[in-house]
């Protein structure tokens, strides 16, 4: 039986094909991720066209990844930097972490881009301590509870003019009448922080939309 597809669905393969087509690299990062047992939760070929975009937007030559997953996000990112560029990923799993070690390698970025594997919330700490600020962008895709943690943890690295962007920030549970999740938490953070300026960007995908949120630090 042939697949039905939503409406959303087509759009979002209107909007992939249009402006995000992925090459042969990137459709094979996924592939791998696949035969590594890796879940598919990984941005989409125009999310991960965004990063691209706003890293290319500021000139990012530093940028910070919470959440590495398989690498393609990072992928993405490291396209837009530099020759001189610096991606850092935090990834908490190990086999995660050598999946993308090797996809990055694979997709010929990966001189630019280290895999730091721990919890990230340590990691940030001891880049704080370490002196290793500042970064130009900041993408958190990992996970939702930490979220406010990891924006309290990488503030202090971002420099002034930088952004931060969170994914999956839109979810049905922001709008509970008591919303305490952690990503409501950290909507209402950001919206209120003194140093940031924030825009929600609606991400439309197969099932419904969700959102991409984009803080600067002024």
């Amino acid at each position: 039986m042939s697949e039905i597809k939503t409406t959303n669905q087509l759009y979002v393969d209107y909007i992939n094909q249009l402006f995000a087509p992925e090459d042969s690299t990137l459709a094979e990062i996924r592939a791998e991720m696949a035969r590594e047992n890796i879940r598919p939760i990984n941005v989409s070929p125009n999310g991960g066209k965004t990063l691209h975009f706003f890293a290319r937007l500021i000139g990012a030559t530093r940028i910070l990844e919470i959440g590495t997953l398989g690498g393609y996000s990072a992928t993405w990112l490291a396209r837009a930097l530099p020759a001189n560029g610096r991606l850092i990923s935090l990834e908490l799993e190990q086999h995660h972490a050598e999946v993308s070690r090797r996809n990055l390698a694979q997709a010929g970025v990966g001189d630019k881009v280290e895999v730091r594997v721990g919890p990230a919330a340590k990691t940030l700490q001891q880049m704080q301590a370490a002196g290793e600020a500042p970064f130009d962008l900041v993408f958190i895709d990992a996970n939702k509870d930490g979220y406010p943690e990891y924006l309290k943890l990488s503030l202090p690295l971002l420099r002034n003019g930088g952004l931060i962007l969170a994914d999956n920030t839109l979810r049905e549970d922001i709008l509970d009448s008591n919303p305490n999740s952690a990503i409501a938490q950290y909507n209402a953070t950001v919206a209120a922080h003194p140093e940031l300026v924030s825009v929600m960007i609606p991400v439309l995908h197969g099932h419904g939309v969700d959102g991409l949120l984009v803080s600067m630090k002024q």
